[in-house]
């Protein structure tokens, strides 16, 4: 039996027309009918490190019998001139996450997967505590089962008080061991009792490794700290919108709101805390 969540998970390689740049991590999320392929924001495009590709692969499984029959799907990131991807924004800046909408058409006869939906988002925030245990569904460095074309998992953590917006950004803490290739991973935590064939909620979709600034690279080991989008944001970039608004990159968000609002991280020597760009 092939648990569920691992058919959530599809690997995501970015090109600029035929030349391969980079391996990232992507997840489904299918609202009222159409169904949308979650993945980090920088993995579509990063302006500080120049990462402009046109298209992205993802990997489908074609035989539910049979999870060695795959096959890959193109998806253009452009159309007209124009990005085709939904990303939002909140009063602190970019929210690193983007939604593309996957025609069903498209898809090979007999694809399998598995979908996350609005059910699976987390409503009641005093439910999830700090320490509460996650896994994190991904492709860290590429590596993955390459004869079952299946995602790996790893342990994590939630490091921080969730439902707050960490140095008033819209996502939380998770403590993990993380690698590139791991950008777009959906962060779950195991749902007791859901009644469905997927039993996790989805809280987050993972970012990058957070660090400090001022951390000794020789003496000191890394936090081993990541950041996790609340996953909320997908409400707003999923939502049905007008052809005009479609047109837009941009989007208003509504992310859990925080108790306190801090300050944005700097790299200043009274809080030197970090958000680097992982490659993907």
């Amino acid at each position: 039996m092939i648990e569920p969540v691992l058919l959530t998970t599809t690997r995501v390689s970015t090109f600029d027309g035929e030349r391969a740049l980079t391996g990232a991590s992507g997840f489904f999320f299918e609202r009222d009918g159409r169904l949308f392929l979650v993945t980090s924001r920088h993995v579509v495009i990063d302006k500080p490190s120049k990462h402009f590709p046109s298209r992205i692969e993802i990997e489908l499984h074609t035989d539910a019998k049979n999870l060695t029959q795959s096959t890959g799907l193109s998806v253009l990131l452009y159309k007209d001139g124009k990005s085709i991807w939904r990303q939002g924004r909140d009063s602190a800046g970019e929210i690193d996450v983007a939604v593309l909408e996957i025609d069903r058409d498209a898809l090979p006869a007999g694809v399998c997967l598995q979908c996350f939906t609005p059910e699976h988002l987390q409503g009641q925030l005093q439910e999830v505590e700090v320490g509460s245990s996650l896994l994190i569904v991904g492709f860290p460095l590429g590596f993955h089962d390459a004869l079952h074309h299946l995602p790996v998992v790893r342990q994590a953590a939630i490091a921080s008080s969730f439902g707050l917006r960490f140095q008033g950004n819209g996502y939380f803490l998770t403590d993990a061991r993380t690698h590139r290739g791991t950008s777009g991973a959906p962060v779950v935590m195991r749902a007791p009792g859901f009644d469905g064939t997927l039993p996790w909620k989805l809280l987050g979709v993972h970012s990058s490794r957070m660090d400090m600034g001022s951390r000794d690279l020789k003496l000191d080991e890394s936090l081993g700290l990541n950041c996790a989008w609340y996953a909320d944001i997908l409400m707003t970039l999923t939502q049905t919108q007008p052809a005009k608004a479609e047109a837009a990159v941009a989007a208003t968000v509504s992310v859990p709101v925080p108790a306190t609002a801090l300050a944005p991280a700097s790299a200043s020597a009274s809080n030197p805390a970090q958000l680097p760009a992982d490659s993907v």
